[in-house]
């Protein structure tokens, strides 16, 4: 018996295999389906989180200065010499542009840089009651700024803000010792870029529906629609493709995290104040034909004599090149005290592209100091 018990041995591995690969491919489909599912859910609580469940927040500690009705003037840095005041844009977005994240703020690039005291322009959201503002009231309190740092300012305009620090710059000269204007629209009618197109080619009535829709605000949530489709592949499929694929990465999604705090946060603007820049800036082109009128006088750029820097994205498809380097033919100031420099990227990237910052900020930012 113990002999013939002995003779049964186990069935060979091999023989063995077939009964083991049904269960074998059952257990990894399961492992592999939580891993997916799990992914998935990951992958959803992102998307929500990055399409409006952050808030911007500006990266450099800073003080408040001023809580006016249109901003709150941030102040950085230490009192000495002049202040640097940047005008951050006001098109939809909030100064968080400016002051990005660390190591890529363009707030720190001029603190670390020569300049020992900054502020910024930090555009509140327009409510019910601004509806009716007008561009002449965020004039006012963009003077009454300047003159809270002391009545002279080196002045940086960003964008949108481009355009409103040269006004200041033409109605007030005194005020501004050097002037940047940077990605800004001061000749609205040059090169061939689709904002232009979409100014001169969209009937106002179609601008006053949208503000009317928005109660006499121009929504924010708007214009981000607006924005997303002039690059309908890269936010409507790519975005998710690479959140998705990177879903695993932390350090990447605290990156994509930082930008749509900002990106996917914007806030609206008075429904008066934007159908007058659609209409007399990016339709009429008033500014530059010295036609349009701020704080009751008709603005004229040759009123500008101060140092001016113009800086310009190669690939900048929401302020052209042409559009901030022209202004080079209106200003009074002398050739010899006007810089233009353009730069390699897009739009965004002046004001808070890591490389702009590194290779072109810093140079910018002595021009300054030498002024």
């Amino acid at each position: 018996m113990h002999q013939a018990k002995s003779a049964k041995s186990p069935l060979p591995p091999l023989l063995s295999l077939p009964a083991f690969w049904p269960l074998a491919m059952a257990e990894s489909l399961v492992k592999e389906g939580a891993a997916l599912y799990e992914k998935n859910i990951e992958f959803v609580g992102e998307e929500i989180k990055l399409h409006g469940g952050l808030r911007p927040r500006l990266a450099t500690p800073n003080l408040l200065r001023l809580d006016l009705r249109s901003m709150a003037l941030r102040d950085y840095g230490k009192p000495g010499g002049i202040p640097t005041l940047i005008d951050a844009p006001h098109a939809g977005h909030t100064a968080m542009i400016a002051d990005y994240a660390k190591g890529q703020s363009l707030v720190q690039t001029l603190l670390d840089n020569g300049l020992a005291h900054v502020a910024l322009t930090d555009w509140k959201t327009a409510t019910p009651d601004m509806k009716d503002l007008e561009i002449d009231n965020y004039l006012a309190d963009l003077v009454v700024a300047i003159d809270d740092l002391g009545g002279r300012v080196n002045l940086v305009g960003l964008c949108q803000g481009g355009w409103m620090a040269a006004m200041i710059a033409a109605r007030f000269p005194d005020k501004v010792n050097a002037l940047v204007l940077a990605g800004a629209p001061i000749d609205t009618d040059a090169g061939d870029g689709p904002i232009k197109r979409l100014a001169h080619e969209t009937p106002l009535s179609t601008y006053q529906e949208l503000v009317a829709l928005g109660g006499g605000l121009m929504r924010g949530a708007m214009m981000l629609q607006g924005w997303k489709n002039m690059h309908p592949a890269q936010h409507y499929m790519l975005d998710q493709i690479d959140v998705y694929e990177h879903i695993d990465d932390p350090a990447w999604l605290a990156k994509e995290e930082t930008f749509e705090s900002w990106y996917e946060s914007p806030i609206d603007l008075p429904g008066r104040w934007y159908l007058q820049a659609i209409t007399q800036l990016f339709k009429e082109n008033r500014l530059a034909k010295g036609e349009f009128v701020g704080l009751d006088r008709k603005l004229d750029l040759r009123g500008i004599t101060c140092p001016t820097y113009l800086l310009a994205g190669a690939s900048d498809d929401i302020t052209t090149p042409e559009q901030v380097l022209d202004a080079a033919k209106y200003i009074a100031t002398p050739n010899d005290k006007i810089v233009r420099k353009t730069v390699p990227g897009g739009h965004i990237g002046l004001f808070m592209g890591a490389r702009t910052l590194k290779e072109h900020w810093p140079a910018i930012t002595r021009w300054i100091a030498a002024q």
